[in-house]
């Protein structure tokens, strides 16, 4: 039985991480933009409204939850790279996924998510070993490095992906 929560499971990952599985995380986040237009591109306003589950987000709160945490994962890995492990500044996601902008058309997340992973992808490409192992100090997860950074947003990218999938299969509203 599928997970609804995490249909493609929770993040994992080696202690020691390859630059293989950099390298394959990076594309994972270059792939994204495309992967997520060719899902949304054809829905109407009743298939924005739909949920993977019962008091779930919908489709466009999932799309806009996209753009604003790989705007804040990629705010991070920069603060990582230019600071000596600062402490980041969490955020209250599902408290956004209420706020006014989360009412616009999906074509605004859209172009932010193919512009910001455009940057974040040549940001990532061109990183040294110094840079991956840099980190930073999350409050509620403690410290994460660039490099094992870059994997939990490549997975979170494609776990949202599942979750709109199943949105438009479940057909709930």
């Amino acid at each position: 039985m599928v997970n609804e929560r995490y249909p493609i499971g929770q993040f994992e990952s080696d202690e020691v991480i390859s630059k293989e599985q950099i390298a394959e995380w990076i594309e994972e986040i270059y792939l994204l933009p495309e992967q997520l237009r060719e899902v949304v591109v054809d829905l109407n306003e009743e298939d924005f409204n739909r949920t993977y589950r019962p008091n779930s987000w919908t489709v466009r709160q999932l799309v806009h939850h996209i753009a604003d945490s790989h705007l804040n994962g990629y705010l991070r890995i920069k603060l990582a790279l230019t600071e000596e492990e600062p402490t980041i500044k969490p955020y209250e996601e599902a408290d956004w996924a209420k706020l006014p902008d989360y009412s616009l058309p999906i074509s605004i997340s859209m172009q932010l998510i193919q512009s910001l992973h455009e940057r974040w992808v040549y940001l990532l490409q061109n990183l040294n070993d110094e840079q991956l192992k840099k980190s930073f100090y999350h409050p509620v997860s403690g410290v994460m490095t660039v490099e094992k950074s870059i994997g939990i947003y490549a997975w979170h990218g494609k776990h949202h992906l599942a979750h709109i999938r199943n949105a438009l299969q479940t057909g709930l509203i």
